[in-house]
């Protein structure tokens, strides 16, 4: 292999593998700033941090949050650099109707363990631990929802596609509809010399020989139509780094009960953020079809 390819592949696997996380206290302030996560009432929420294990050998962090009697739970899987704590900015809506929540550190997030991140392919494996756990403590005769965001939306749809359905319902919030095709996107974005389709096999040969997982091995668009529980797919109109036609796709597959919101604003992962009135009447209307 030429010196060029070698140094390519390298790099390209280290920069998909080992990508840049956030500080957890950069995490905490931007969302405090953003009223996202207001500390004195967090503070205040009764919760217990758990360690759950993982099947490959580390330890997950995670977060039960439990105010209510109800048995009714949501476990809420974040996005790429981000932590648990970015998931409380979905969890406060659960919180508000009713619902338990599990928060969890995802794969080298947080203070879970793990040495890559490979955007759903083990990631989805850790879901269905911290799943396990929460019919564990609960016990079977409970209502349990997923909510994902970018890559915990992929991993959500991963988890239930190729591995347990038991959950009742998915929320999925800007996923991606397959690794190799948004890689190829980003690419052809960044680099202008010479075509992706020239350069993805060579980053994908890296990613196989160091982190052991191809880019074909996540893609959620293959497994979305096996999924029977009701999903709720949410994407923004204006989101230019997953393009908002893969989760037009993903709900095209998807067979059976689903549900689609695209918010008029926001760049990625800010459906929410820039549009809340709206966000919430969807989650209003999709719980009152589909879980109630």
């Amino acid at each position: 292999m030429g010196a060029v390819a070698t140094a390519f592949g390298t790099y390209f696997s280290e920069r998909v593998i080992h990508i840049k996380k956030k500080d957890e206290k950069e995490i905490i302030d931007r969302d405090a700033n953003l009223n996202h996560i207001h500390p004195v009432t967090f503070e205040n929420l009764p919760k217990k941090e758990v360690w759950i294990p993982s099947p490959h050998g580390y330890k997950i962090s995670a977060l039960l949050i439990k105010p209510y009697e109800a048995k009714q739970y949501v476990i809420f899987s974040h996005g790429v650099t981000e932590s648990k704590i970015s998931s409380m900015k979905y969890a406060n809506l659960f919180l508000d109707r009713g619902f338990n929540v599990v928060i969890y550190d995802q794969r080298r997030h947080g203070k879970t363990g793990g040495n890559t991140t490979s955007y759903g392919y083990y990631e989805k494996f850790d879901l269905k631990a911290v799943v396990d756990w929460v019919y564990e403590q609960e016990g079977d005769n409970i209502t349990l929802g997923i909510h994902g965001e970018s890559m915990g939306a992929a991993t959500t749809l991963l988890y239930a596609g190729e591995l347990d359905n038991r959950a009742d319902f998915y929320v999925v919030d800007c996923p991606f509809s397959d690794l190799e095709e948004l890689l190829s996107y980003q690419l052809k974005c960044e680099t202008k010399i010479l075509p992706a389709k020239l350069l993805l096999p060579i980053g994908d040969l890296f990613i196989k020989l160091r982190a052991k997982y191809s880019y074909k091995d996540v893609s959620p668009i293959s497994v979305v139509d096996r999924i029977e529980q009701p999903i709720l797919f949410i994407h923004s109109e204006k989101d230019d780094y997953i393009l908002p036609y893969m989760t037009k796709d993903l709900y095209d597959r998807k067979k059976g009960k689903k549900m689609l919101f695209m918010a008029k604003n926001g760049a990625h992962a800010q459906s929410l953020n820039e549009n809340r009135t709206e966000y919430e009447e969807a989650i209003d209307t999709f719980i009152q079809k589909y879980v109630d």
